[in-house]
């Protein structure tokens, strides 16, 4: 009899066109006593060692090898292959804990246990992972992906390294050069990506100590100084045929499918290093005395800390809404019979678009907490004596590599139109319904119950990207607009989606500890709410603008620019005294405590 694939319980990219019922949520609020105490070890593991030393090159190993023995770095391995089997939730919990910690360490421990790890878990044979696996997840080895050249980083298949078969068909015979790999200085077990003959690119499994293999210096980098970064040459590597990792010509299914995971995995440490960010910037904006009062009393601060702290709350809702999706869908398929391996990598697959957001989200919300944190410390921040200085340098990196940003962009907006060409989204029928509603006036109902006016922005908000993305389709369709070349109109389009994403997540996990009696800062979480949802109004409706502009004319433009304004009529609100009550909860608590 035929096997049945359970289908998720939402599509992914399907959020834009259906309600999310709220038992499909997790918030940080719902975690047990069991996650506590694994947060615990790990936030002492942090705050003992890589705080410490997380930023020294010569201390990597040892504390790759200390969280190894306390489990951290097999936490999401299955237990048969040495690791803990933890499920989702519980592993997002670790990595936003690792992500306080700073930059080097993490990018050290997320090259390894991503990257380095989860292809040989979800592409490597039997043998290759009873072999590996236990190294890896003990600290006893360490892993580096070797995917980018000098001539190829985001058109990563495109690389020149070879692979010849030897004579005898025992070997493969490796010749090239990768660049700005991670972990390249000590690793032992390197995942290399070659083209098989010239034209089949695939990945292989390369011990470091295999002779032929030689590396550059380390780099000199704007951040990340702690983390090896290193050239690796290839000359005549011999690598025997059972060390193929997966199908020959099938090397980008590792690529890619890999990604999507750790682009999840760098949104979620990004959201732990912008958490501790907010505290370094509370703490010393009550401790800097100024015009006889902490600066913490003035409002220009008190501005930064609020704005800080709202992108981080949205941030974090949107995170573990996500990594509960994926431990859900990862459920039905071992319902259904799949491995555990491919239920992880096909829940991935599924939300791909979604990780996406969080990559994007997640480095850019960094990216902004930390450059206020650098202004509320004034020179103080500029000075490498103070944490802002490295993490301002330490987090510029989020935005480049598991894809570029600007890759990420394009991905989700190509991935959500296939999505929607080849059925597994419905987008023509509510596009449709929302080219329709233009012609109508708008109804005069007033929204209604506690979280009314943000239930129906969020659903005008969805019907505001229908209208953008509809239309651009639809002249792409005609003839009109090739998006390929418009990728302009692409980032306008992915910027409208990840603000939709994380405004309905922030919704879903204010909604969820209402209705469980979980919302013990109302004031606070109400504020964090409509400023959120004020300041999305006016980005969204520049996206949708810039976008619409871009391709349509004349009466239709008019008539777009319109169906703009409609969507975003978000009402105004009095951001300063709402921004003074996020603040002051700050200032009170000494960090962040939301």
């Amino acid at each position: 009899m035929e096997k049945t694939i359970a289908q998720p319980l939402i599509r992914g990219g399907a959020f834009l066109v259906k309600e999310t019922e709220l038992d499909t949520v997790f918030t940080p609020e719902e975690t047990n006593e069991e996650q506590e105490m694994i947060r615990q070890m790990t936030r002492e593991f942090v705050n003992n060692e890589s705080k410490v030393r997380g930023h020294l090159l010569e201390a990597q190993v040892e504390l790759m090898e200390k969280a190894g023995e306390l489990g951290l770095l097999g936490a999401h391995i299955p237990e048969q292959y040495g690791g803990m089997g933890l499920d989702t939730n519980t592993n997002t919990i670790i990595g936003e804990e690792i992500g306080k910690g700073g930059g080097s360490f993490n990018t050290t421990f997320a090259a390894h246990t991503g990257i380095g790890m989860l292809p040989i878990l979800y592409f490597g044979t039997e043998e290759q992972k009873q072999k590996y696996l236990p190294r890896l997840a003990s600290g006893e080895w360490k892993a580096s992906y070797c995917l980018t050249e000098p001539g190829s980083g985001s058109d990563a298949l495109s690389a020149k390294t070879r692979a010849d078969l030897s004579e005898d068909g025992d070997h493969y015979k490796i010749n090239g050069q990768k660049m700005w790999i991670s972990n390249a200085g000590f690793a032992d077990l390197m995942i290399v990506f070659a083209q098989v003959g010239g034209n089949q690119f695939t990945g292989f499994l390369v011990e470091a100590k295999t002779p032929g293999i030689s590396l550059g210096a380390e780099e000199k980098k704007m951040g990340i100084k702690g983390s090896s970064t290193r050239q690796v040459f290839f000359e005549n590597v011999l690598v025997p045929v059972a060390n193929v990792l997966g199908e020959i010509g099938k090397g980008h299914l590792i690529a890619f499918n890999t990604l999507n995971v750790g682009r999840f995995k760098l949104g979620n440490m990004a959201m732990g290093g912008a958490k501790q960010a907010v505290t370094v910037s509370v703490q010393y904006a009550n401790e800097r005395v100024q015009f006889k009062h902490p600066i913490s009393y003035f409002g220009a601060i008190q501005h930064k800390l609020a704005q800080q702290a709202i992108q981080v709350f949205a941030l974090e809702s949107a995170i573990y809404r996500v990594s509960n999706l994926l431990q859900q869908q990862k459920d039905h398929l071992l319902d259904q019979g799949e491995s555990i391996e491919q239920s992880m990598l096909k829940a991935a697959e599924e939300y791909a678009i979604e990780c996406a957001c969080i990559k994007v989200a997640g480095s850019e919300y960094l990216d902004f907490v930390v450059d206020e944190s650098v202004q509320i410390h004034g020179g103080y921040g500029y000075s490498e004596e103070y944490a802002p200085a490295m993490a301002y340098r330490d987090q510029r990196i989020n935005r480049i590599y598991e894809g570029t940003n600007e890759i990420n962009r394009m991905l989700m907006v190509n991935m959500l139109m296939k999505r929607a060409m080849n059925g597994a989204i419905d987008m023509v029928g509510p596009a449709w319904e929302v080219q329709k509603e233009l012609t109508r006036m708008p109804g005069m109902q007033k929204p209604e119950g506690k979280f009314g006016l943000e239930q129906k922005a969020l659903g005008d908000y969805k019907k505001l990207a229908l209208m953008v993305l509809g239309a651009a389709a639809k002249q792409q369709m005609d003839g009109q607009l090739d998006l390929k070349n418009e990728q302009e109109i692409l980032m306008n389009g992915a910027d409208l989606l990840i603000d939709i994403f994380m405004a309905e997540s922030l919704l879903l996990r204010l909604q969820k500890l209402d209705i469980t009696d979980r919302y013990k800062l109302p004031e606070v979480y109400d504020a964090i709410l409509q400023v959120f949802f004020y300041d999305l109004n006016a980005r969204l409706a520049k996206n949708a603008s810039d976008a619409l502009c871009s391709f349509a004319s004349g009466d239709l433009l008019k008539t777009f620019l319109l169906g703009v304004k409609r969507f975003t009529a978000y009402p105004p609100v009095n951001i300063k005294e709402q921004r003074r009550i996020i603040a002051g909860h700050l200032i009170k608590e000494n960090k962040y405590s939301l």
